[in-house]
């Protein structure tokens, strides 16, 4: 069923184009748009009724004449206008033309949806993928990308408008809300179309969420797929990445699966493996155990690229007071962060902690 906002905005879009009083009606009689005629208000549902079922698709009564809107040969809809003449019965069949064109749009739009949902959630059997998809005339080897967007609570939807507005239906790419706090685009690639090409379109989606729907948002990029039966894979990878990202690098706001590197395989990880990993490299401690500036100061000699001096000037302090906290952290877990490999193991049991505390905290 076509949504009550939308028959009322096509009402008020014809009403100042006709002059004519415009009413649209479900097929029991219940009023959608407009208000009852007064000189009907008894008879209306009656009225209505024997219309439905009658073999007539047009008729005329007290001032009114009464148009059926089918679908699939049933009568959906029945439009009212007021006036008796030849000119309002061209009017009412433009009228309810327009809104059996909107009903048919809609349908298209709900079966691809629903398809690309159950493609998404792998619920469909690889046959039915095919026949739907042709059905649809969806082409199936397409370069495609699963775009995975994370937003601020949009419970009016604005933003899954904003993203279909985008990329519009009459194109060969897809649009659709997992809730209120994610949309799925599956955005069709050109053959030349690079990583950063990728990226540089989920930048693009994040400028305009945010200057047309004021929501912030961020986005987790799968895995580029050449067929639609790997739709699925290519979402469970940017779900993936999306969660993964929050993990080890909350501060980005595009986050693709093929670059998470190393935090791919942490993520992957059993966390009774991670808890005997942190146990082994720092003996019993926790991470709780070292304090805020030590923990600030071993990611600043990280980024720096374990470069003594640089990282104090980052850090505005002076070189030995960075030596004597190197030296603290030595004492406390053996590990030299001047020495490559020791440096390395403490990466590890870094990204490793902030995995086990996330699941953690996500306890189901």
């Amino acid at each position: 069923m076509i949504s009550n906002q939308i028959l009322q905005n096509v009402v008020e879009g014809l009403k100042p184009i006709t002059k004519k009083e415009i009413r649209i009606l479900e097929r029991d009689g219940r009023l959608l748009v407009g208000e009852r005629p007064t000189n009907l208000e008894p008879d209306i549902a009656r009225v209505v009724e024997t219309f439905v079922y009658s073999l007539a698709e047009t008729q005329s009564l007290k001032g009114w004449q009464y148009f059926k809107v089918f679908d699939n040969g049933i009568a959906e809809y029945i439009v009212m206008i007021q006036g008796d003449d030849e000119e309002t019965y061209q009017l009412g069949k433009m009228v309810a033309f327009h809104v059996h064109s909107l009903l048919v749009a809609y349908k298209e739009r709900f079966d691809r949806d629903n398809f690309v949902k159950n493609l998404l959630m792998d619920n469909l059997l690889l046959v039915d993928i095919y026949n739907r998809a042709k059905r649809l005339q969806i082409e199936s080897s397409i370069r495609r990308v699963v775009f995975l967007i994370e937003m601020e609570l949009d419970r009016e939807m604005t933003s899954l408008e904003v993203i279909r507005n985008i990329f519009p239906a009459k194109q060969r790419d897809f649009v659709t809300a997992i809730d209120n706090n994610h949309i799925v685009l599956v955005k069709e690639l050109r053959d030349k179309d690079t990583l950063d090409d990728i990226e540089r379109y989920a930048y693009s989606v994040i400028d305009t969420l945010a200057a047309e729907a004021m929501n912030r948002s961020r986005i987790a990029i799968g895995t580029p797929i050449t067929d639609l039966k790997y739709v699925s894979a290519s979402y469970k990878e940017a779900r993936m990445a999306l969660e993964a990202g929050e993990i080890f690098e909350n501060e980005k706001i595009v986050i693709n699966y093929e670059t998470l590197g190393i935090a791919r395989l942490i993520y992957q990880l059993p966390p009774s493996i991670c808890r005997l990993f942190i146990n082994e490299v720092i003996q019993g401690m926790s991470i709780e155990n070292f304090d805020e500036e030590l923990l600030t100061t071993v990611t600043q000699f990280f980024n720096s690229h374990l470069n003594v001096s640089e990282t104090a000037r980052q850090l505005y302090i002076h070189r030995n007071t960075l030596v004597y906290r190197l030296d603290k952290l030595q004492k406390m877990t053996g590990l030299d962060l001047r020495n490559f490999d020791d440096a390395l193991l403490f990466k590890l049991t870094l990204m490793v902690s902030k995995y086990i505390a996330y699941k953690d905290r996500n306890l189901p």
